[in-house]
């Protein structure tokens, strides 16, 4: 087998023809930013669903639950998550943060006020994947040693909210309430 036939079929490109192969691609950067968009919209859809989930597991009167007296409450989970990535993402973007306009919450939140806010958090993320513009999405910046494209932070962000979404499985546990079942990305 020669090379070229060996790499269309381990890159899944036999239905190309080899000259496709053999020069660059030339990069749509709007056709692009759509898929990363849609991509990213559907990322954060599935978050907010399984976050208003366990978020809703909780009954209202155990929101100021904490483990340990060191411990974020189960509601302080669920505000840090608010504001740590609208904040970022505001200061990484130079957007508009939505907790510098006077929308402080409370530091005893209900359960009902705490289910708004991370709604309004969900609500920001649509509104900043479809109004960042194209080149902003994909301009590198600084990230934990390294540069990444802005669309990669914003997954970097859903992975913080993922990693607080698994602690407050263990609030609703040690609640008695057993979460529901992993429910898949």
């Amino acid at each position: 087998m020669n090379r070229l036939h060996f790499l269309r079929n381990l890159l899944g490109t036999s239905l190309l023809p080899a000259s496709a192969l053999a020069r660059p691609a030339t990069i749509d950067l709007e056709s692009q930013a759509q898929r990363v968009r849609r991509e990213l919209l559907e990322a954060w859809a599935r978050s907010e669903q399984l976050t208003l989930i366990t978020a809703n597991q909780m009954p209202a009167e155990s929101y100021d639950f904490k483990y340990t007296a060191e411990a974020m409450s189960f509601a302080g989970q669920w505000r840090h998550c608010c504001e740590f990535t609208t904040t970022l993402l505001a200061e990484r973007l130079g957007i508009d943060n939505p907790y510098k306009k006077g929308r402080e919450l409370s530091k005893a939140v209900t359960k009902q006020e705490v289910v708004d806010e991370v709604k309004a958090l969900y609500a920001f993320m649509r509104q900043t994947i479809t109004t960042i513009p194209d080149a902003k999405l994909f301009e590198q910046a600084e990230f934990v040693g390294g540069k990444i494209p802005h669309w990669r932070y914003l997954y970097a962000m859903e992975n913080h909210i993922i990693h607080h979404r698994g602690q407050c499985m263990v609030y609703l546990r040690l609640k008695g309430v057993t979460p529901e079942g992993y429910l898949g990305w």
